[in-house]
């Protein structure tokens, strides 16, 4: 059993990335179990800058090989923001239902065909003499108003392509098929077999 960081306090990603590796026989702990460890400050202008400087960081202070993710809503008619600022788009330790509030006015009046957006992820991992990436996209739309219970972030908001219901309303098993990060870490858990060896 390898033991593996996953770089973020996140609860709703830590979940959802232990689903997405669960058939792989490593322990994953994340940054919840390491209070004593410092908050990585995301100042990149690109999801695989800060990615890398997060799996980079950890790994620097543990010596334990790290995995992070950067991930983020594009609207396509915002000049793909909110982008790199998706978790603090309507400032610094805001909830997410605020980020939802300030995308959902800037696009009020927008018609269907100009609420096109894409989640997009990179995944980074970080060992001793390696660092690899992997990236994923799903494409879809911004809604009026947010619906579902599930996920975290923007999921209430975001309906897939070919859905007719949002992140948040889809099971998590679904979710995971399809899903941004879902992309990015079905490549990332090729590269981790090749790393540790995993038949």
């Amino acid at each position: 059993m390898h033991t593996i960081i996953l770089a973020t306090r996140n609860p709703g990603k830590v979940k959802e990335i232990r689903s997405l590796l669960n058939d792989l026989p490593l322990d994953i702990k994340s940054l919840l179990q390491f209070p004593n460890l410092p908050e990585i400050i995301e100042k990149g202008q690109a999801f695989e800058e800060n990615a890398l400087k997060k799996a980079r960081s950890i790994f620097t202070l543990t010596q334990v090989p790290t995995l992070s993710d950067d991930s983020g809503l594009e609207v396509f008619s915002l000049d793909k923001r909110p982008g790199v600022l998706s978790a603090r788009y309507a400032g610094e330790h805001v909830s997410y239902e605020a980020n939802n509030k300030k995308l959902l006015a800037e696009l009020e009046g927008f018609f269907p065909d100009q609420r096109r957006a894409q989640f997009r992820c990179v995944a980074a991992f970080v060992d001793e003499g390696i660092e690899q990436l992997s990236e994923g996209t799903c494409p879809g739309m911004i809604i009026d108003e947010p619906r579902g219970s599930g996920g975290f972030g923007y999921d209430p908001i975001f309906m897939p392509e070919g859905y007719h219901m949002t992140f948040a309303e889809l099971p998590l098993e679904v979710k995971n098929q399809m899903s941004h990060r879902a992309k990015a870490f079905q490549l990332m858990k090729n590269l981790l077999r090749v790393h540790f060896n995993i038949s």
